[in-house]
């Protein structure tokens, strides 16, 4: 599958305007980002790039006094985990008890979970704080024996972490051939065999018998257009776990989730991003 990458030079360049960036450009079909010295490297499949959306996000962008510029150029094929090595990727421990890290990483932290992945693209690590909130999820929810979906698995660290607190089967959806390969790398990496991965969309989820966990850490846009499929596959008692929106956007996240039935549990915030957890009634 062929790639643009788009480099954003941000003026402001911090923290901020960078997360709103790569936002934004999520909502576009942006799927993966690198933070460099300048701004933001956005990566994004040929066929989906529109770069007449692009120009409208820059021009509706939220931020006064913000100037954004871009540079398009066609992906490299690369050598991701030595780019990854190169642009320090460090290993990382969420909650003192998950510890992600690569297989170029020597003497990490001792800890109850560990998680070995071998990143092709800068999505799903663990390092982002829609990624690092659910994890947290995981690590506090009972999921011996249980049925779990993972939806937009990205590198599958949710799947696999889900795998090995005690959830049976795990199912891991994404729209992203590059996705599903470098999840089936890290899933045999870890040595679980309980984790079937698809490549699709929510349109995979017509049909199916309801999961008892569900866990969508992708954006406010694509959450909001899928929810009624994924509560299609819930059942009474069935949670749902969604990331990849900030914090104010939960009252329209909560709204559409208890249109389909659900019951708003609590929410996790790291800064400004949002996690929250729903159950069927």
């Amino acid at each position: 599958m062929k790639y643009f990458e788009v480099t954003f030079t941000t003026s402001p360049c911090n923290e901020t305007v960078n997360d709103i960036v790569s936002a934004l450009a999520g909502e576009i079909g942006f799927e993966s980002f690198v933070e460099w010295e300048g701004g933001v490297q956005a990566y994004i499949q040929q066929q989906l790039f529109d770069e007449e959306a692009l120009k409208e996000m820059i021009a509706n962008f939220p931020l006064p006094d913000t100037s954004i510029t871009y540079i398009i150029k066609e992906a490299e094929d690369k050598d991701w985990n030595e780019e990854w090595e190169k642009n320090f990727f460090q290993p990382i421990v969420i909650g003192d008890r998950c510890c992600i890290h690569s297989t170029f990483h020597k003497d990490t932290p001792q800890t109850e979970y560990e998680i070995l992945i071998n990143p092709q693209m800068a999505f799903g690590t663990g390092h982002h704080e829609s990624t690092s909130s659910i994890i947290s999820e995981l690590l506090d929810a009972d999921l011996q024996g249980k049925s779990v979906l993972d939806m937009g698995c990205g590198t599958s660290i949710l799947a696999i972490l889900a795998s090995m607190r005690g959830a049976n089967p795990v199912t891991a959806i994404d729209i992203d051939d590059w996705c599903v390969n470098n999840s089936r790398d890290n899933i045999n990496l870890n040595g679980i065999e309980n984790i079937t991965v698809k490549l699709g969309d929510a349109n995979l989820l017509k049909g199916r018998a309801p999961f008892d966990v569900i866990i969508a850490n992708i954006n406010r846009n694509i959450l909001l257009a899928d929810m009624a499929q994924y509560a299609s596959c819930m059942h009474s008692g069935s949670e749902l776990y969604m990331s990849g929106f900030y914090i104010e956007d939960i009252p329209i996240i909560r709204k559409k989730a208890e249109s389909l039935g659900m019951t708003f549990i609590h929410h996790r915030e790291k800064n400004n991003w949002a996690a929250v957890k729903f159950t069927m009634k």
